[in-house]
C-alpha cells in the first residue's frame, strides 16, 4: 500500500519550506511507498476547509491530519512507518 501525504502550505508561510524539505527527504527514503501532494491553501481553500485547517504548514496522511507545523524528519518517518504497518494488516 502507498501512504498518501498531503502537505498544506501557503506562499507567505516562513515554516512551510521546512515542512516541504522534510517530506522530500522522507520521499527519498521511502520512494514509491509514499505519494506526496503539495497543496497551496491560497489556491485550494476547499481542501484546507475539509481538514479544518487554521494554520500551515500541515501534513495529512491517508486523509487524516497528522501534523500542524513542520515535524522533524524523525517524527515524520515514524508516522509513515506506522501508516505502512497499519495498512499491511
Amino acid at each position: 500500500m502507498v501512504v498518501k501525504i498531503e502537505v498544506f502550505t501557503s506562499p507567505t508561510c516562513p515554516y512551510c519550506p521546512m515542512a516541504l524539505e522534510v517530506v522530500e527527504e522522507a520521499k527519498k527514503e521511502f520512494g514509491d511507498a509514499i505519494e506526496v501532494e503539495h497543496i497551496d491553501v491560497m489556491v485550494d481553500r476547499e481542501r484546507a476547509i475539509e481538514y479544518g485547517l487554521i494554520a500551515v504548514p500541515a501534513i495529512a496522511m491517508n486523509g487524516i491530519l497528522k501534523f500542524i507545523g513542520a515535524p522533524s524528519k524523525e517524527e515524520l518517518i515514524e508516522a509513515i512507518k506506522e501508516e505502512l504497518e497499519e495498512s499491511s494488516f
